[in-house]
């Protein structure tokens, strides 16, 4: 086995409240995967993924990336140069409302570029070829001249891929990035993914709730429980009994359907 793209060791994260959201998680992630971590609300998965790009401070453990533990990164700078290497999908979008779909997209290269001349848009012509082509790649470049306020949730959600795609990055994490979305919209996002992954080689690590989502899209499966790890392997391992252990007695997958 090669050495992990990204490997996660004994990570713990415990909140001032004295909340510990999560317990000795330990994995690993192999370049080009597409990971999944699934679980419940609480479970942990947003704090992990939180940790991975330094959004939250893990309180112990460590998180190797490109031969450095990023966990123990204190300098600003760091975490900036890491964030450029770590593209960000959140469930909510945020994007800009009042602003063209371009000029979201353009916000990507923030923290590539000097900071002044991307606030007054001041982005270069291949600044803005570079976002129209990572917009047709998500199937969405006829809309670059609209308002953000103007799209559907699908349609705002690839506009969020596009703009993380800005940067260039080796690692897309994608913190619940279908849980707003309709059961049709949601497979039309995740095939996005999927695309961005196999083709341009860009390793995934993806929080999602439904079981049949995982099923299609992940190449393998990290299940957490209350801060804790409690299955890793492929998605067609979870059997109906790893899912009730996943996700508790009597729990069903109300997965999308597949429109």
């Amino acid at each position: 086995m090669s050495t992990p793209f990204l490997s996660v060791k004994k990570l713990n994260k415990t909140f001032p409240n004295g909340v510990q959201a999560l317990r000795d998680v330990s994995f690993d992630v192999q370049k080009g995967e597409f990971l999944v971590v699934i679980g419940l609300s609480g479970s942990g998965k947003s704090t992990l993924m939180r940790c991975l790009n330094r959004l939250q401070t893990p309180t112990s453990g460590e998180i190797i990336f490109e031969g450095s533990d990023i966990g123990k990164f204190q300098r600003p700078e760091q975490v900036r140069s890491l964030r450029r290497k770590m593209g960000m999908i959140f469930q909510h979008f945020n994007l800009i409302p009042r602003q063209s779909v371009m000029k979201n997209v353009l916000m990507g290269t923030l923290g590539i570029k000097k900071t002044w001349p991307s606030l007054f848009g001041m982005f270069s012509p291949q600044d803005k070829a570079e976002a129209l082509k990572n917009l047709k790649l998500v199937g969405i470049s006829e809309k670059a001249h609209l308002r953000a306020d103007q799209l559907s949730g699908g349609q705002k959600q690839r506009v969020a891929i596009a703009r993380a795609l800005m940067q260039n990055p080796t690692l897309l994490l994608a913190d619940e990035p279908v849980a707003s979305l309709d059961p049709a919209t949601c497979h039309v996002v995740m095939d996005y993914l999927k695309k961005i992954n196999q083709e341009l080689g860009i390793t995934v690590v993806a929080n999602l709730h439904f079981l049949s989502l995982v099923r299609k899209y992940a190449t393998r499966v990290v299940a957490l429980k209350e801060g804790q790890i409690v299955f890793t392997g492929k998605p067609e391992e979870i059997t109906q009994e790893w899912f009730q252990k996943i996700y508790g007695e009597g729990t069903q997958d109300v997965a999308p359907d597949i429109f």
